[in-house]
């Protein structure tokens, strides 16, 4: 899953997700990928996660961050992302890609 995941990044296409939130269980979003790796997060920095922005919640639009163990599936869709719509600070990303002023 990882490996589609990246894909996605790289190809800036929105993905479907399913996954297992723990406490709300198991949950279908469609998202922008962002990373793939540590939290950046102090207290997790050792703990790999799909990074990404959670378009379709009801609480509105959200940074999600989950672990491997949690993503039941992924499917990236046919509609692309413009990365200047999305990130709004400078990018120091894990994975590499092509998005220009936002790589």
């Amino acid at each position: 899953m990882k490996n589609i995941f990246i894909n996605a990044i790289k190809q800036k296409k929105k993905i479907e997700i399913t996954f297992d939130s723990d406490s709300k269980g198991i949950i279908t979003r469609v998202c922008i990928p962002f990373d793939y790796g540590p939290s950046r997060r102090k207290l997790y920095s050792n703990v790999e996660k799909y990074h990404m922005c959670d378009l379709s919640s009801p609480d509105g639009a959200h940074v999600l961050s989950i672990l491997p163990r949690q993503l039941i599936s992924i499917k990236i869709l046919e509609e692309l992302f413009d990365p200047a719509d999305f990130v709004t600070w400078e990018p120091n990303w894990f994975i590499l890609r092509d998005w220009g002023e936002y790589s």
